[in-house]
């Protein structure tokens, strides 16, 4: 059913499909970062996320979503999000991020990761300090949920991450204000936007039967951004890299559950003294 913002509240046993596509989306993420490697295009991403999710017999959420061409978005370096995959080389010490929806039986899921390519040895240290600060952020905002009355709990709780993970790093941190978190269920996209930052807005009131992807999006400089020529790469205007971290969460009246976490969520949000439901 829908309240009076039009927020579709889902029962538990559509939020139970849910999380049959957020599995989807978990694998198709873990095997793209596994098979990354120098040598390797973009497009070669693209085409291991969609191995997934056929293999699944799910559907891609993107792959012609508003004429997007692909099965997931591939955002390297200094673009934030909404990068189509293609012929673009990755080399050592790329910063990777990769957004990927499945549906299942009509039900949407979709999440976000970001890593460099080779790893550790191979990264620029502000790199990793900058995914760890956005992933920490993530996990804020989705444990806001578990005691916040209304979303602006969430915006809060990432911007106060951020803030201080630039503290903590020594960097200059910004969170992109021009693309937000949403609803998501029998559409990819839905009310209420999710906002990363703080407002004076208070957002709507948090309920069982929401079901919100929470992603903010940080860059390591300015948080103003830009689409590029093929109108949907969105870029750091000041040229800085950027991070994308996202999941898929339904609050249900026991507690959270996040649908694209592999184990709901249940490792992180321990580490923040929130329990997910005993689902």
């Amino acid at each position: 059913m829908f309240g009076r913002e039009k927020i579709e509240y889902k029962t538990p046993e559509q939020v139970s499909c849910m999380r049959r596509a957020g599995l989807v989306v978990a694998a198709a993420l873990r095997a793209v970062e596994d098979a990354a490697a120098a040598g390797l295009t973009t497009a070669d991403l693209d085409a291991v996320a969609a191995a997934v999710i056929a293999d699944a017999g799910a559907t891609a959420s993107f792959l012609g979503y508003e004429g997007f061409p692909a099965t997931v978005c591939v955002s390297v370096n200094d673009a934030v999000i909404h990068g189509i995959p293609g012929g673009r080389v990755l080399v050592d010490g790329d910063l990777v991020s990769v957004d990927c929806g499945a549906i299942v039986d009509g039900w949407h899921a979709d999440a976000a990761v970001s890593f460099v390519v080779g790893g550790e040895a191979a990264a620029d240290p502000r790199d990793l300090a900058l995914i760890r600060a956005t992933d920490d952020a993530l996990w804020a905002g989705v444990a806001a949920l578990a005691s916040g009355e209304r979303l602006s709990a969430v915006a809060n709780a990432v911007d106060d991450s951020i803030t201080e993970a630039a503290e903590r790093d020594g960097a200059r941190y910004g969170i992109v204000e021009d693309y937000v978190g949403h609803g998501i269920g029998t559409a990819m996209h839905q009310p209420p936007d999710v906002l990363n930052y703080r407002t004076r807005e208070r957002g709507a009131k948090i309920r069982p039967g929401m079901c919100l992807a929470v992603e903010p999006m940080v860059t390591r400089g300015d948080q103003l951004t830009h689409v590029c020529e093929d109108d949907w790469t969105v870029v750091s205007s000041d040229g800085s890299r950027a991070a994308h971290w996202e999941h898929t969460v339904a609050i249900l009246e026991d507690g959270l559950w996040v649908l694209t976490a592999e184990d709901g969520g249940a490792a992180r949000l321990a580490a923040l003294g929130v329990e997910i439901a005993p689902v």
